[in-house]
């Protein structure tokens, strides 16, 4: 039986500091009226749709942060189980390898165990959403012209942590009794980064086995494609 939210997923365990939304902002209201459709019940392709008379980047602005702080939530529990030793190489089965790029210290594709490959992301991801000349909370100041090529990025990259959690670790989340909040969190990414056409068709190839799940999946018929997309030969990096 799964468990509540509270007993399966610790705070304490998250890379980052959660990032929050400043009560009486604009998108601190938007998140409240994005969690309360959430939570309302309502089918996931209707509320990552944007309210109308909404700001597109406000609301997409939104949903990284909520993204950020879920995935690393989910990611920080479970990655107990995500060592160097178990993981050496951040990646997807035999078939998919991520190599991070930062421009700074790592500044050509270079290979990482997962666990370092997920610190460097989460790290990565809390500069970019802190910076107010990308994600600016200030009334009036405008987003930038490449804040929608920004978050795409984002987004690529917290693709690939469900990419490693689903087909490395789907064991331990089925252990915690974690697999319908993953899973939900899951369905609520796809669809939100589908309407928005936020992510390239490509990058989601490794998941593709999950979209005949994405309404009615079982917990043995995903164990066993995750079991089957292990075992594809590697893709040439």
């Amino acid at each position: 039986m799964a468990l509540c939210l509270s007993q399966v997923f610790n705070k304490d365990k998250t890379f980052r500091p959660r990032k929050k939304f400043e009560p009486g902002t604009q998108r601190f209201e938007l998140y409240k009226k994005a969690q309360a459709s959430l939570k309302s019940g309502l089918d996931l392709k209707t509320v990552v749709q944007l309210p109308p008379g909404e700001n597109i980047n406000d609301w997409i602005a939104v949903h990284v942060v909520d993204f950020f702080n879920r995935i690393n939530l989910i990611y920080g529990t479970m990655s107990e189980f995500c060592t160097q030793k178990s993981c050496p190489i951040m990646s997807g089965g035999l078939k998919y390898e991520y190599r991070w790029q930062d421009d700074h210290k790592y500044k050509r594709p270079t290979k990482l165990p997962a666990p370092q490959y997920m610190c460097m992301l989460m790290e990565w991801i809390e500069m970019l959403i802190n910076n107010e000349d990308i994600f600016p909370t200030r009334i009036g100041v405008p987003f930038p012209k490449n804040f929608q090529q920004v978050c795409t990025k984002i987004l690529t990259r917290l693709f690939r942590v469900f990419v490693h959690v689903y087909i490395h670790h789907f064991d331990s989340i089925i252990s915690m009794g974690a697999e319908a909040h993953v899973n939900t969190c899951y369905k609520h990414f796809y669809y939100f980064i589908r309407e928005f056409s936020l992510i390239d068709h490509r990058e989601l190839e490794p998941l593709s086995f999950l979209k005949p799940c994405l309404c009615h999946s079982t917990q043995k018929y995903l164990l066993v494609l995750v079991g089957l997309v292990a075992m594809w030969p590697l893709r040439p990096p």
